[in-house]
């Protein structure tokens, strides 16, 4: 019991850390000359189906999946996946 409060002791402290979060789409592998060559109106494919979720990505791990949706003129996402909370956690150890 002593060593649970003392976990979440721990955990507590790391409430308040900053993360970046980004949402990724899909991807695409492109070369030097592709990348070299956009401009604007230039349009990239990317490797997922516009149906298919979208992943929250925090440090290196997908800690949600969701949806597109807008709310006040901004993009946000609606979650529908989350990743158990163990590997949220281990998604900082890049930023500590």
């Amino acid at each position: 019991m002593a060593e649970e409060t003392a976990t979440t002791t721990r955990i507590d402290m790391l409430n308040d850390i900053d993360l970046d979060a980004t949402l990724r789409f899909g991807s695409r592998e492109m070369t030097l000359e592709e990348v070299l060559n956009l401009g604007p109106g230039s349009v990239i494919e990317l490797d997922r189906h516009i149906s298919e979720p979208v992943d929250l990505v925090v440090g290196d791990r997908i800690v949600a999946r969701g949806e597109v949706v807008v709310m006040s003129g901004n993009f946000a996402l609606r979650v529908t996946e989350v990743a158990a909370p163990q590997l949220r956690l281990e998604s900082i150890r890049c930023f500590l």
